[in-house]
């Protein structure tokens, strides 16, 4: 049979509400900085109503995170997360922010830019020479994340995650070909330059070599991982918890300031909605193919050249769930390096609360209609 035929051996079950899930559990995870906090919410609340995933995917911050569930135990995994944020915060020295609403922000993230965080990255030397210094591409970047390299060697466990127990996939782009490549735990044993390129988003961050190549940020290419899930052979049934931390829809613009977030945010966050609709055509056709196939006569379902055809059909079905970050109040398009404690705290709190609703909701236990195989479930 030909390689795009499907299969759903060995699908894993997972308690949660309504009884158990038998399917995959995928959880995809954007880039977004700061902000990613909101994804280490969500998966402690998936992790409180035991439903772990089988399979992490994320693409920068996204990444890292995903590296540091995949690459523990799950009863490590929460400690773990907690540790590397932190590491992050950085605490506001504003005095009566009361008075001057939002501009504790400004200062905390200033010191950002200045100063680097400790354990995430700090000032590279070498940019003081100017942009058109030649410095080669592991040194052109106006920071150097040794740091992070520290930070998350103590809290990845890569014997552990060659173990295959918790797939993991994270995402870079080559700088040479343009191209996007999704490093898997399932196909080769992953290390930590595979999380770091990931994460290396240009100019602030270097880039991070695998086997000789150059990779950048998955972001700089496409910020939304999900396109993996659907693409994936064999494909099996699947609850898709894919965590947006750019939002598609938002107001219009008044000022420059105001343009340049939601340029931001479109650049980041576009690509998910254009993939799930194409994906979701796809699948319909495989389902309809699929019930073509069963109408034919026994004779012809036997030839192989319809077998081949045939094999085009599938009938999984993935419910995505689509959880997008909310705004916080005050917050502005300089959200992804608010590293502050209060800006951290107030987004795992988001994610957390938001995941809980999901799960009590339960939604993939909805019925649907049979030639449908991508139901979307937005949460915002």
């Amino acid at each position: 049979m030909s390689d795009h035929s499907i299969a759903c051996e060995n699908v894993p079950m997972h308690s949660g509400p309504g009884g158990s899930i038998p399917c995959q559990i995928v959880l995809a995870l954007q880039g977004g900085g700061a902000v990613g906090a909101y994804q280490a919410g969500v998966y402690q609340a998936m992790h409180e109503a035991d439903i772990d995933p089988d399979w992490v995917i994320g693409t920068s911050i996204g990444a890292i995170q995903a590296g540091i569930i995949a690459g523990n135990p799950p009863e490590q995994r929460l400690a773990k997360l907690q540790t590397f944020w932190d590491a992050m915060a950085i605490r506001r020295s504003m005095p009566m922010p009361g008075l001057f609403p939002g501009l504790g922000s400004v200062f905390t993230n200033f010191n950002t830019v200045a100063r680097g965080i400790e354990g995430f990255f700090a000032p590279n030397p070498m940019a003081m020479l100017g942009q058109h210094a030649v410095l080669g591409i592991d040194r052109a970047s106006y920071y150097s994340t040794k740091p992070l390299r520290d930070t998350l060697e103590a809290l990845i466990d890569f014997d552990y995650l060659a173990t295959g127990k918790t797939r993991l996939t994270v995402g870079a782009v080559n700088v040479r070909t343009g191209a996007m490549h999704y490093f898997d735990s399932r196909n080769e044993r992953l290390r930590l330059d595979h999380i770091m390129a990931s994460g290396a988003l240009p100019p602030a961050f270097p880039a991070v070599r695998i086997d000789g190549e150059p990779y950048w940020d998955g972001g700089v290419y496409s910020n939304t991982p999900i396109e993996i899930v659907f693409d994936d052979n064999p494909r099996r049934d699947s609850v898709v918890f894919a965590v947006q931390l750019w939002n598609t829809e938002g107001p219009e613009p008044e000022t420059l300031w105001q343009v340049t977030g939601r340029h931001k945010e479109i650049q980041y966050a576009s690509r998910a909605t254009s993939h799930t609709a194409r994906q979701a055509q796809i699948h319909h056709m495989r389902h309809i193919i699929r019930e073509l196939s069963l109408h034919l006569p026994e004779d012809a379902r036997s030839r192989e050249d319809v077998k081949e055809l045939a094999a085009w059909g599938c009938a999984t079905r993935m419910h995505l769930i689509r959880l997008d970050v909310p705004r916080l109040e005050h917050e502005d398009h300089t959200r992804d390096i608010d590293f502050s404690t209060q800006g951290i705290h107030a987004r795992h709190q988001a994610g957390y609360a938001c995941s809980r609703r999901v799960i009590s909701e339960a939604p993939w236990t909805q019925a649907v209609d049979p030639s449908v195989g991508i139901v979307t479930h937005d949460f915002r």
